[in-house]
């Protein structure tokens, strides 16, 4: 997919890997200058160096006096930020559990790193971009933010307030030039869902076509297929996109579910 985004200045996080790296990579393809972030620095120095004109940074999107020090570095540097993807997030291998014994301390690195990393990120740059009257957000939610899945609340609680935010922001921001939308990936093979399902090791790997036969088109997305869709809401041709939610799940949410009638 070619667009064309030459003098856009876009911040992702969580783009060492997955889903956040191949956004980074499809925005410097077609013409970006991108700074890629994430907590592993050698994984975003190394992914970065690919183009010359993107960067790779250090950057926890819970500690906000770093999320603020990066923003400030892309601003002497390049002056402004054109996108923002809000990609950073976690999800618990260890325990898949019911709600009341989900443990404390996981709900909290949950919802600090998938919902509270996003408000924090978002509060130091979209002032930046209703300073320039113009600029996208693009958070990436998940189909658990429009259904719910068995033994994981916090992650379901996280990605649901995700949409909710992306409504809520788009509302206030639209009058200033500013557009906020969200993608909500389905099942999509990365480290994380090989670490649980997809890889010769994985933790359930036992469930994989279950999982499959949830999904109309019968394979989990690749890390470009997701990627594409942020290309899309991040392209000039969709100046009239704003609080939507683009869903890229093979079907699963429109509601296969292993039936054959």
């Amino acid at each position: 997919m070619k667009v064309d985004l030459s003098d856009k200045v876009a911040l992702v996080t969580g783009s060492g890997n997955g889903i956040g790296l191949a956004i980074a990579d499809s925005f410097a393809r077609n013409g970006a200058q991108v700074i890629y972030t994430d907590i592993d620095v050698p994984a975003v120095k190394k992914e970065a160096a690919k183009f010359p004109s993107c960067r790779g940074c250090e950057m926890d999107v819970r500690k906000e006096d770093q999320v603020k020090d990066v923003v400030r570095k892309i601003m002497d540097e390049f002056g402004r930020i054109d996108i923002l993807v809000n990609n950073a997030g976690v999800n618990t291998v260890k325990h898949r559990v019911t709600f009341d014994e989900f443990p404390k301390d996981e709900w909290d690195w949950i919802i600090e790193t998938d919902l509270n990393g996003v408000v924090i990120v978002s509060r130091v740059v979209s002032p930046l971009m209703v300073a320039q009257q113009s600029g996208r957000i693009i958070h990436i939610s998940s189909i658990c933010g429009l259904v719910a899945l068995r033994l994981q609340s916090a992650y379901i609680a996280a990605k649901h307030a995700i949409v909710g935010l992306t409504r809520a922001m788009a509302i206030e921001l639209a009058p200033k030039g500013v557009l906020v939308n969200a993608i909500a990936p389905g099942s999509t093979v990365s480290e994380g869902t090989k670490k649980l399902f997809y890889g010769p090791d994985g933790k359930f790997v036992d469930r994989i076509q279950r999982i499959l036969d949830h999904i109309p088109l019968g394979r989990p997305a690749k890390a470009e297929e997701i990627a594409h869709g942020a290309l899309f809401l991040a392209a000039p041709e969709s100046a009239y996109i704003t609080g939507t939610v683009l869903t890229i799940d093979g079907g699963w949410t429109a509601g296969g579910y292993a039936r054959d009638f």
